[in-house]
């Protein structure tokens, strides 16, 4: 990779990390579509780009949400009731997600991935307004809730923040436990999803030098090694800045990022 290629990869993982601390997201949302934009320039097969961004997207994740779910544990903001019922659903539909975007055709993985991020866009800009709560559902229902959760986040390379945040705060979890749950949660689901496209690309012949299966390495150190840096503020800007506003703009830049993808 060129120097410029690298200097890209790392400014977008110190953005990646400010989001994963504010909001509890994995970051996914944003790298996949610029891994999908980038990888192509350091001689990956057009082929297998949208895999390739995909598994890099959740080895990233593992780093970003590690890094932002250790912040947050420091700072009590991470419910264990919470982790525990839904960490097995999670696990499973992590690594479904990965069985099921490896055997869907390559030209219509973007499609996936951008029906997937104009949904979650819609469904954060309602969870801004939403105002009623419920106490959280019985644990075999739980469980089941953090299986679609992995399995759609997965299948779009995410940490799966946009859903777990707006379950667990829609169920009376505060929002600042809720954004530190879902970052223990999102740590698990982009390991199981990353072993999951591991084992599908280990028998992809055309896959690129320094890659583990779908997980191309050297985007994956570039992107962590800033990442991991910039968690820590995101976590502390949570308790500070307005959320609701961060995320009506975070919510319009996925709408575009949608929009891109489809088109």
């Amino acid at each position: 990779m060129s120097y410029e290629l690298i200097g890209l990869l790392a400014g977008l993982g110190a953005v990646v990390g400010v989001l994963a601390g504010l909001l509890g997201i994995g970051g996914g949302l944003l790298v996949v579509p610029a891994l999908l934009f980038l990888l192509p320039k350091a001689g990956i097969a057009q082929e297998i780009a949208m895999q390739m961004a995909l598994a890099t997207s959740l080895s990233t994740i593992i780093v970003t949400s590690g890094s932002s779910a250790l912040n947050h544990l420091k700072l009590g903001n991470v419910e264990m009731f919470v982790v525990k019922w839904l960490m097995p659903g999670v696990v499973i539909g992590g690594f479904m997600g990965s069985f099921i975007a490896d055997s869907i055709p390559s030209q219509y993985l973007p499609k996936v991935f951008g029906i997937i991020v104009l949904l979650l866009a819609l469904q954060m800009l309602l969870s801004i307004r939403s105002r009623s709560q419920k106490t959280m559902p019985a644990p075999a229902k739980t469980v089941a809730c953090g299986g679609g959760i992995g399995v759609i986040s997965s299948l779009a390379g995410i940490g799966g923040g946009s859903l777990s945040v707006p379950f667990l705060n829609h169920h009376g979890v505060e929002m600042r436990k809720a954004v530190g749950s879902s970052s223990v949660c999102g740590c698990v689901i982009a390991i199981s999803g990353m072993i999951g496209f591991i084992w599908h690309g280990s028998s992809v012949e055309s896959l690129p030098a320094h890659s583990l299966g779908y997980v191309y390495m050297p985007a994956l150190v570039a992107i962590s090694c800033t990442s991991v840096l910039t968690t820590r503020i995101g976590a502390k800007l949570a308790t500070q800045l307005p959320t609701p506003v961060l995320k009506k703009v975070f919510a319009v830049f996925l709408m575009f990022i949608a929009a891109t993808m489809l088109l």
